[in-house]
């Protein structure tokens, strides 16, 4: 919180005056660098690079673009009706931290275990811009409920149009970053993808771990 803290600040003030009047300064740094910290544009590198790589480099690219353009359709649907939703289905954080975390734990299983690496069709087949990238590596259970508490933050037009230029530019930041790591494939390899996508399988599943775990907790803790 001390850098958020620190940043925020930072951001509201680089913006022009006149700019000001549009949009609310500090709520569009809170919610970029929290969005940005929670989606992790960089550390989703290697679960991209892994995920996709049965394909080839066009197919790549729209992968990255698809996965980008699905997260934000998830993340701008639940900014709409997410609070309505969740009270209307009776969904709490905690049951969709645990969906999420089984969720990833699947794709975690198959990224340790190689599973469809010798059917090079199976990548072509499914899409996984769509599942896991799309969410809920990038628009997960963090992503979504931090977008529905800034929602209940953002008041009149400046608080809107901070929240959707924030959420636009955490998204540009993280397809840019997906975009611009292909040139790692050169240096990488098949062998350091297959490594890679090994080492990616290790760290999504203590991922989903994490997810499940304080799910739980959270669940313990509210009974």
């Amino acid at each position: 919180m001390s850098v958020l803290a620190a940043v925020t600040p930072v951001l509201a003030a680089a913006a022009p005056r006149g700019v000001d009047r549009i949009i609310d300064g500090p709520l569009f740094g809170e919610v970029f660098v929290t969005l940005v910290v929670i989606m992790d544009p960089l550390g989703n590198v290697p679960l991209f690079l892994s995920l996709t790589r049965g394909q080839d480099l066009p197919a790549r690219r729209r992968s990255a673009r698809l996965a980008v353009v699905v997260a934000g359709i998830v993340i701008v649907l639940f900014a709409l009706f997410g609070q309505s939703l969740f009270h209307y289905l009776g969904i709490t954080l905690p049951a969709l931290q645990g969906a999420g975390g089984l969720l990833l734990l699947l794709v975690a299983l198959e990224l340790l275990t190689g599973k469809g690496e010798e059917d090079p069709s199976a990548v072509a087949d499914v899409n996984v811009a769509l599942v896991p990238l799309g969410t809920p590596l990038i628009a997960g259970p963090g992503a979504i409920v931090a977008t529905i508490v800034f929602v209940r933050q953002a008041h009149g037009v400046r608080g809107a149009v901070a929240l959707t230029l924030a959420i636009a530019a955490v998204l540009l930041v993280v397809y840019l970053a997906m975009r611009f790591c292909l040139p790692l494939l050169r240096l990488l390899r098949e062998s350091g993808i297959h490594l890679l996508s090994r080492i990616s399988g290790l760290l999504l599943s203590a991922i989903a771990v994490q997810l499940v775990a304080d799910s739980v907790r959270a669940f313990v803790k509210a009974g």
